[in-house]
């Protein structure tokens, strides 16, 4: 069945030809550089004038015409079923697994976050590297590799290579019966994400990241870019709040001729706060805020009133706190030390979507811990995703200086 581009307004797009394609992406990214241009002058414009009505009004509309642009390019490519490279918006970090979603905004120079948050990325991961893997259900396993590299006029770079294994499969005939000379194929994804932040002020910070991605199933091949636009808000009293834009973009070479597919476009808002007299951090994640409504019609879930036999329907009340909280995820970082950390995190749409009735169990909850030992950083995750089964989320990050001199290069990058 054919799936629509999320670029509604392009009826005719399954026509145009790749390097139309690249053409539009390119056109994109160009009003991407000049928003983020124009948001970073204003940005440093309120700070100094902070009561300058005028500039908050101007900011404000931006925002909200970027905001509106974006979403509704990419209306259908909102939840699963509807888009393709959905690797991109699972959770690679154990820290931010443990946490309960996808992405949090804690800016403490943790270079594994920098690849869902872009504008976390600072000066002082210079030099550092995440090792990520997750041992996902059965035989599927993914992960990510980063290094950052800061130069002083350009910014704050990191280089990720993300990618997703399915295994491997043995060929049948269309009604499941293996052939007499049955073989196997391989499938898996793959994305190379060159991340960049830059810090404007004390106050605010900004980022982007860009994926080229390739994805192969068998002998069906698809290739892609993306973007993440990010922007963050650092108060000096430990409270942090981010918002960012992900996977805008589309396929350039698609699976079958004609059958363009939209990226897993996503808005999303994170906060975070160091508490001052304790030594724990809690962050609320406000997932797909470019679309209401994330319930789907679930006929096994609906409850048969005993005496009447009839339907039981959610009071006005009860639908509004249930679509609103499929939109929230609430984690929290317990830090009696510098070298240990405890996480824990609730997702309620992953419990209402997963869930068994009978027996509904840890769905929905994750924790972790974190561990510094000499010069290198351990984390570990459990996800609650189904009674079938947890993934594991393991990582190992240092930093190169650590291990050497920390003298200025001479190409301009810092040691």
């Amino acid at each position: 069945m054919k799936v629509e581009s999320g670029y509604g307004a392009l009826p005719e797009a399954d026509k145009f030809s790749n390097f139309d394609r690249f053409c539009l992406f390119f056109c994109n990214i160009q009003f991407l550089t000049s928003f983020v241009s124009r948001l970073s002058a204003d940005l440093l414009l309120l700070h100094t004038d902070i009561k300058s009505y005028t500039v908050i009004r101007k900011l404000s509309l931006q925002l909200i015409i970027f905001l509106s642009v974006f979403s509704f390019m990419n209306v259908q490519a909102q939840i699963g079923g509807t888009s393709t490279y959905r690797f991109l918006n699972l959770p690679n970090s154990p820290r931010v697994a443990a946490m309960g979603g996808n992405f949090v905004a804690i800016s403490d120079n943790d270079l594994s976050v920098g690849l869902n948050n872009p504008s976390l990325i600072t000066e002082e991961m210079h030099n550092a590297v995440s090792l990520n893997f997750v041992d996902y259900f059965s035989d599927i396993n993914y992960g990510f590799a980063s290094y950052s590299r800061t130069y002083e006029k350009a910014g704050s770079f990191a280089a990720s290579m993300q990618y997703i294994n399915y295994g491997r499969f043995t060929y049948t005939d269309e009604t499941g019966i293996l052939a007499e000379d049955a073989g196997e194929f391989s499938a898996g994804e793959f994305a190379l994400v060159l991340g960049w932040g830059r810090r404007l002020d004390s106050l605010f910070s900004i980022g982007a990241n860009l994926k080229t991605i390739y994805s192969s199933f068998e002998t069906y091949n698809s290739f892609g870019l993306g973007v993440d636009v990010a922007g963050s808000y650092h108060s000096p009293s430990g409270f942090t709040a981010s918002l960012i834009a992900r996977n805008i973009g589309r396929q350039l070479k698609t699976y079958t001729a004609g059958n363009n597919e939209p990226l897993p476009f996503e808005i999303q808002l994170g906060i975070s706060k160091r508490l001052q007299h304790l030594p724990f951090r809690y962050s609320v994640l406000l997932t797909n805020l470019q679309k209401w409504d994330l319930t789907y019609e679930d006929p096994a879930a609906d409850e048969i009133d005993p005496f009447t036999g009839e339907v039981k329907t959610k009071s006005k009340a009860g639908e509004f706190a249930d679509k609103a909280m499929r939109h929230v995820v609430i984690g929290g970082e317990f830090i009696p030390t510098k070298n240990f950390s405890f996480r824990l995190g609730y997702n309620y749409q992953r419990r209402q979507e997963m869930k068994v009735d009978s027996k509904r169990s840890t769905v929905g909850f994750s924790w972790g811990i974190g561990l510094r030992v000499s010069k290198f950083n351990f984390s570990y995750a459990r996800s609650a995703y189904h009674l079938a089964g947890s993934p594991n989320f393991l990582s190992i990050a240092f930093n190169l200086s650590d291990f050497g001199d920390s003298r200025k290069s001479a190409d301009g990058g810092l040691q």
